[in-house]
């Protein structure tokens, strides 16, 4: 017996000290965090974006069919609802779910509009809301969700009810002091919130041409000055009146920079299929950011995805504001030749809202076989375990945005959007298939057979706009195959 009394003490006292053990380690050694402690602040609700709703579909239901089934379940019927104090309803009440006439709704209060059937149990006030095609409801709560703010491309439906524990849950983050002030709980996201786009982003055509570009038929000049106009503009990044200066010292060849300007979009719209339609087979890891430009001095944007582990470019797109849209569709260009995610799958992007609100669409239109997660390394610095795990993929996209500033930077932006799209067409092309990178010991990313036997630099911008017409014809004859 004292053998065993010995051995419940010294565990007793082995017990105590490793919650002693415990309590050290949790106050005074800083666990692996995977998020900024700041990111809990009721500060920072706002940049958070809350889960899919759950979405109702209205289905009719027959009342006599509920009633013969209460018969049968219960052994006795369903009675009409019996009126109190000469209280009644018009006789043209029917439930909108059910359809059950109005001696079986009640009067649920106090004769102020709202009723309640009692074959289904549904509660109404008019039969619009309950008959709608679907229902968008709060996930924490079970709360209809309300249409506050028509936006230009979504509409925000908002749950409010005040006892949504989502809603208890952030407001008692928030400090007495602050909501005592003048419209205090205005200043934070407390209420659910869903964005619902009225625009289908899955629905447009990704394959966006430039207009007004020339023929390949030329008249004065021919195909090798067009690629030694590519080679000039893209390659060495001069600006099109340079480029013309350029021809005309080294080669003799007298043309204007508008000219050049109608080749390159000729070009572009040539090659631009190609280069989107080329299996790039991506990685397991991709990573996107985006930068802007001007256009006739006003400040647009650039997106661009790359896949870690080829470097490439996989998807890109020139937009005029910052909203979700555009990056939903550079995600499709970046997701065109998977018809699911690898296992292990990560997508790395800052902390801008746009991209986990473009993954909820993607995991809304097609399920399971596109459900992921956006890794979001925040700030400058390694101040968390995120930002020192994935840092080195966002220093890679980041690199990738000082390569283009670079090229871009001579133009002096662009006078339109045609023209902000055809050079990043070329410029992308350029990066893919003709820039040597250290990367891959100053070889071209993409090694394509007929590209590399060309001799120079314009010869293969020819080969590359003759790949892109062969890429043009698989696609009218139905054919996904690229040809390369």
């Amino acid at each position: 017996m004292d053998i065993i009394l010995y051995l419940l003490n010294y565990i007793q006292y082995q017990h105590q000290q490793i919650c002693w053990l415990l309590n050290f380690i949790c106050r005074y050694i800083p666990l692996k965090q995977w998020a900024f402690d700041d990111s809990h602040s009721p500060k920072y609700q706002k940049f958070k974006i809350d889960k899919l709703p759950v979405i109702k579909p209205f289905i009719r239901q027959d009342w006599q069919f509920l009633l013969e089934y209460y018969q049968w379940k219960y052994g006795k019927p369903v009675k009409p609802v019996q009126r109190r104090n000469g209280k009644s309803i018009p006789e043209d009440t029917i439930c909108p779910l059910c359809g059950a006439p109005h001696h079986y709704i009640y009067d649920n209060n106090g004769g102020n509009g709202q009723y309640q059937c009692k074959v289904c149990g549904q509660t109404f006030s008019s039969g619009e809301v309950v008959t709608t095609p679907i229902r968008l409801t709060c996930p924490h709560c079970g709360n209809t969700l309300v249409a506050k703010k028509d936006r230009k491309f979504f509409r925000v439906h908002k749950c409010v009810n005040p006892k949504c524990p989502y809603y208890l849950h952030n407001l008692k983050k928030v400090e007495q002091k602050d909501l005592d002030a003048d419209h205090g709980k205005n200043k934070y996201k407390l209420h659910y919130i869903y964005r619902e786009f009225t625009v289908d982003f899955f629905a447009m055509d990704l394959n966006s041409l430039p207009k007004n570009a020339s023929s390949l038929k030329f008249s004065k000049h021919n195909a090798h000055v067009m690629s030694l106009c590519l080679t000039l503009h893209i390659n060495l990044g001069l600006s099109l009146r340079k480029t013309s200066q350029a021809l005309k010292d080294l080669y003799n060849i007298s043309i204007s920079h508008q000219q050049i300007a109608n080749y390159c979009k000729t070009a572009a719209i040539c090659i631009k299929p190609f280069v989107d339609n080329y299996d790039y087979k991506p990685g397991k890891v991709f990573t996107a950011d985006e930068t802007y430009i001007k256009v006739r001095g006003i400040k647009a944007y650039i997106w661009f995805i790359m896949d870690a582990a080829s470097r490439s470019i996989i998807g890109y797109q020139v937009s005029d504001n910052r909203s979700v849209g555009p990056c939903i569709l550079a995600m499709r260009m970046a997701f065109r030749h998977l018809k699911e995610l690898p296992k292990n799958f990560k997508f790395i992007a800052d902390g801008y809202g746009a991209y986990p609100l473009a993954a909820m669409e993607f995991a809304k239109k097609f399920k399971d076989n596109f459900t992921f997660n956006i890794t979001q390394v925040i700030g400058l610095t390694n101040e968390d375990e995120v930002s020192k795990e994935f840092r080195p993929y966002k220093q890679m996209i980041e690199r990738l945005n000082r390569t283009y500033k670079a090229s871009y930077r001579p133009t002096n932006g662009f006078d339109n959007y045609d023209g902000a799209n055809y050079d990043l067409a070329l410029w992308v092309a350029y990066y893919n298939f003709l820039r040597p990178h250290k990367h891959t010991s100053y070889t071209p990313l993409n090694k394509v057979d007929m590209l590399a036997n060309a001799e120079n630099m314009p010869g293969k911008w020819q080969l590359l706009i003759f790949l892109g017409q062969q890429t043009i014809l698989n696609l009218q004859n139905g054919e996904a195959t690229v040809c390369s």
